[in-house]
């Protein structure tokens, strides 16, 4: 019987390209993200430290890492900002503390989501499953190049913003939430509405997802992210990005 449950699992992770990289110091944690993601079908190497975390990330490139935030040495805060200095692969942060300014700090570092511990297997399976479909919706049904005005550019199909003529790269989350936004331009998106669209229909109680990433964004596009021009609050209600010129207008025939 295990036998045949071993080559089931077999068939399944050579099925799933998929590689999850699983960083934690207890061991037990590791073995039980393996047991259940490989019945899932994906591939899964553990590290236990944070040193062997990165040079794994590097040498497997991985489509995913679960990485726990409390190790000796180096702890997943530091792991994950020097994973972001080489990488934009996404990362669920685990932690044994349920604590705000935990999740706050990891999402500021580049973080795709959070964990406690103890989490529910189903629970853990669906997140991963949910931060790699994002993930994947790199080509979305895109209007190609948008001319927001005379310094701002936005290019969907290069997956390209042009600000005050400099290229700036954007995180795979920052380009869904600016697509969603321009695509909506002139409407009010509520933050659940930008849950929903953005990280998923089980993010609908992490209203700080939506706070974080609309910072990031504005220091990337506003010539002053305080006053914003492009990206506006609608108090009590969301975001909502400033309605878009027609072609005639932007031309100066209007």
């Amino acid at each position: 019987m295990n036998t045949m449950n071993n080559k089931s699992i077999s068939n399944r992770v050579a099925s799933n390209s998929r590689t999850i990289l699983v960083v934690d110091d207890e061991p037990r944690i590791v073995q039980i993200l393996r047991k259940n993601l490989e019945l899932e079908g994906y591939r899964v190497i553990g590290a236990s430290d944070g040193v062997s975390a990165l040079q794994k990330a590097v040498q497997e490139m991985p489509s995913l890492i679960v990485l726990d935030i409390m190790m000796p040495e180096m702890d997943g805060f530091e792991v994950l900002q020097r994973l972001r200095q080489i990488s934009d692969v996404p990362v669920i942060m685990l932690s044994a503390k349920d604590l705000e300014e935990d999740k706050v700090h990891g999402l500021e570092l580049g973080a795709d989501d959070y964990i406690s511990k103890p989490f529910g297997n189903r629970e853990m399976v669906s997140r991963i499953k949910a931060v790699l479909r994002r993930s994947d919706k790199a080509s979305l049904d895109q209007k190609s190049k948008i001319v927001v005005d005379d310094q701002l550019t936005i290019d969907f199909d290069k997956r390209e913003v042009i600000v005050r003529g400099e290229r700036i790269p954007l995180r795979a989350t920052e380009y869904r939430l600016l697509y969603h936004l321009v695509s909506n331009a002139g409407k009010v998106l509520t933050h659940e509405t930008l849950l929903s669209r953005v990280w998923g229909p089980d993010y609908q109680d992490e209203d700080h997802y939506v706070r974080l990433y609309i910072t990031y964004l504005r220091k990337k596009i506003e010539e002053d992210p305080r006053n914003p021009k492009y990206i506006l609050n609608e108090r009590g209600m969301g975001y909502r990005f400033k309605e878009l010129l027609t072609e005639a207008e932007s031309m100066g025939d209007v």
